[in-house]
């Protein structure tokens, strides 16, 4: 019968190995320390932080640059060309383009706030056809100012009859 993996079973196994991996170190450490005859050093865990070396600007550069000659030379080896970066002069805009599209800015968002305001009249319209038909349809209500109607009297035939 296949047994069942749960979380609580493969959590145990984890705590096991770690433990027996524990035990293995030290028995290793203590080994390294009868062969050296000094201190043992205890095997490196996988826990241990790892800490990133920070490298200085200068030293980031002198890196590129290298790499940089590497790759020359592996291109100048292998007959490839080296592309030479070519100096494009900066293109400027002349007054009468710059003009030509401020007009057209303009010319395209007036056409977007005419759409807007054609679409909010047409909401409107529709608004006030939906609300028309409804007014229309509704019955006036008679109201009765200073009058209430009295509640009926019981009687006692009424009350015998109703029995």
């Amino acid at each position: 019968m296949p047994i069942k993996m749960t979380a609580d079973i493969l959590t145990a196994a984890i705590e096991g190995f770690q433990a027996q991996k524990k035990r293995i170190d030290s028995r290793i450490s203590e080994i390294k320390q009868l062969i050296t005859g000094g201190r043992g050093e205890p095997a490196a865990t996988a826990e241990a932080p790892k800490r990133r070396r920070r490298m200085s600007a200068a030293a980031r550069k002198r890196i590129a640059e290298a790499q940089r000659k590497r790759w020359a030379e592996a291109r100048k080896k292998s007959g490839a060309a080296v592309p030479a970066p070519a100096a494009k002069p900066k293109r400027r805009l002349s007054a009468a383009g710059r003009k030509r599209i401020i007009e057209a800015t303009k010319k395209r968002w007036a056409l977007v706030r005419a759409k807007a305001a054609a679409h909010l009249a047409a909401r409107k319209k529709s608004a006030r056809k939906k609300a028309a038909p409804a007014k229309a349809a509704a019955k006036p209500v008679k109201k009765t100012v200073g009058k209430q109607s009295e509640p009926a009297k019981v009687t006692e035939q009424s009350a015998v009859g109703a029995s």
